[in-house]
């Protein structure tokens, strides 16, 4: 027979707040610039960050998408998040790296002119994402994160990576590993 242990009502709030599952989006961000804005990625979805590597091509992928690859014995894809998001390319300097994230059980790499800090963004410095208009696709973004005189773009990274043609990437990847 186990024993069970009764939690209070303050205990199961502060697990929430910990675990962020109480609908507030504070908590640890990884952040990373591409051009000259910085985005805010939550700490709990990055696996870890790596150098710049060689990268295999995949033959009639997205354009935003690298390739794949190989991250001690496992296949990785990769984007780059600037043709993502429609951004210009730039040649790659010393800070350029990939951030290896994982996303429903698997990893991805996502390219990054560079990473700059791991923030605690508190949920009332967080302000709702703002309306563009209709021509603006404002769905990879969770929100603004203010921290000091700058502000953050709090990027869904799960929207951001989650397209149907990622998940046939997923799919040639997961062939090529058989």
């Amino acid at each position: 027979m186990s024993e069970t242990t009764a939690i209070t009502d303050e205990q199961v709030t502060q697990v929430a707040a910990d675990l962020n599952v109480d609908g507030h989006m504070g908590g640890k961000f990884l952040t990373f610039f591409l051009d000259d804005e910085e985005y805010a990625l939550e700490i709990l979805k990055v696996h870890e960050i790596i150098g710049m590597m060689p990268i295999t091509p995949v033959p009639r992928t997205p354009d935003f998408v690298l390739g794949v690859i190989n991250l001690r014995g496992k296949v990785i894809p990769v984007i780059n998040l600037r043709t993502k998001f429609e951004m210009d390319n730039v040649e790659w300097t010393d800070e350029t790296c990939i951030i290896v994230v994982q996303i429903d059980g698997t990893q991805m790499g996502a390219v990054v002119d560079k990473v700059s800090e791991v923030l605690d963004i508190a949920d009332q410095d967080v302000d709702d994402t703002p309306a563009f208009g209709g021509d603006v696709n404002t769905e990879y973004i969770l929100g603004i994160g203010k921290s000091g005189d700058k502000v953050k773009l709090m990027l869904d990274i799960d929207k951001v990576l989650a397209t149907e043609e990622l998940a046939d990437l997923h799919s040639a990847v997961k062939q090529t590993e058989d």
